[in-house]
């Protein structure tokens, strides 16, 4: 993801300490006086990566108040829902790894894959037990609507691509409205919450929305882009899972939409018999790889054309840098 130091050393120091801030909330909130519950919270510790939800939070926070970025903007309530928003997010990864039988996450072994479904779906739950109950402390029964709204949005999108499974008619309107509700809702809140935090109107959190959503849509497509072309080691998850799980991605949908019946035909074979090599030159060779890398192009710019209500600055400037981050990275 983005090196922020690269663009504005100050800021990413500033923004370096508020994340180490949110990462002691986050441990704070979910310590257990079991030694078996702070175990399985250790070794999910592995799975926050590079933080960008809790970075968006608190980036728009610092973008809607323009220059100086100087942390000003930046309240407790910013740094409880950017752990909040984490705990949402973490706990998708615990479940998602059980639907799809992940034995890898981060270069490290998944807790279902370690420890069996039954500990990983329990320890989803608790961590979203314990964003509810963090979002709580904040006083602001808006902000708690908001995010049940998300996680029964989040849910929905999970019960949608589980109906399409093996739906080999899958199209790309359906593709999109499900990895936005299941990926890009989050994003989406994350951007709007971090703006009203900051005192931010209406205008500018509904802006930051759309660019939200426009992100998380990039996003997912990059990541299905890897789970395609990706390297194990350099994406550090097991991959592969989208073919094997019969989940159709958007270069597949792409491929099987624009083929006449015999490439079809040859398409199908591949994803029948999971031959992921194969199905990967087969995609390369018709340009659906391309195309899915253009899709994920336009919402990106999308999301920058949203950042244009945002105040002139350094927040402004980072915020479309991480927008360009997310379809060049490679983990």
């Amino acid at each position: 993801m983005l090196d922020l130091a690269a663009i504005d050393r100050p800021l990413a120091d500033l923004l370096a300490r508020e994340l180490e801030e949110v990462t002691i909330i986050f441990e704070r909130q979910l310590a257990s006086e079991l030694s078996a519950v702070n175990g399985l919270c250790v070794h999910i510790e592995k799975y926050r990566g590079k933080m960008l939800r809790p970075t968006l939070v608190l980036l728009s926070g610092l973008a809607a108040g323009g220059d100086p970025c100087d942390g000003s903007a930046l309240t407790g309530q910013h740094r409880a829902i950017a752990a909040v928003c984490e705990m949402i997010h973490m706990a998708t990864l615990v479940h998602d790894d059980v639907l799809d039988e992940a034995e890898v996450r981060r270069r490290g072994a998944t807790v279902n894959h370690l420890w069996g479904n039954e500990s990983a779906v329990m320890l989803g739950d608790y961590l979203i037990s314990n964003a509810f109950h963090l979002c709580s402390t904040v006083g602001d029964p808006a902000i708690n609507l908001a995010l049940g709204d998300v996680t029964n949005t989040l849910c929905e999108g999970e019960l949608a691509q589980l109906h399409h499974r093996m739906d080999l008619g899958l199209d790309e309107p359906t593709y999109l409205e499900i990895i936005k509700r299941k990926t890009a809702s989050l994003i989406g809140a994350c951007c709007r919450l971090g703006a009203k935090l900051a005192g931010a109107d209406d205008a500018v959190g509904d802006a930051l929305h759309r660019a939200g959503i426009a992100l998380g849509v990039a996003f997912q497509i990059q990541d299905d882009l890897l789970d395609l072309v990706g390297h194990e080691a350099e994406v550090g998850k097991t991959l592969g899972r989208d073919l094997d799980k019969g989940k159709l991605t958007l270069a597949v949908i792409h491929c099987l939409g624009a083929a006449g019946q015999d490439e079809r035909g040859a398409a199908l074979r591949l994803i029948e018999r999971g031959d992921a090599v194969a199905l990967r030159e087969h995609l390369e060779q018709r340009g659906s790889i391309a195309y899915a890398a253009a899709a994920a192009r336009r919402f990106v710019d999308e999301a920058c054309a949203e950042f244009a209500i945002l105040p002139p600055g350094t927040g402004r400037t980072l915020m479309e840098a991480m927008a360009e981050s997310v379809i060049s990275r490679r983990h």
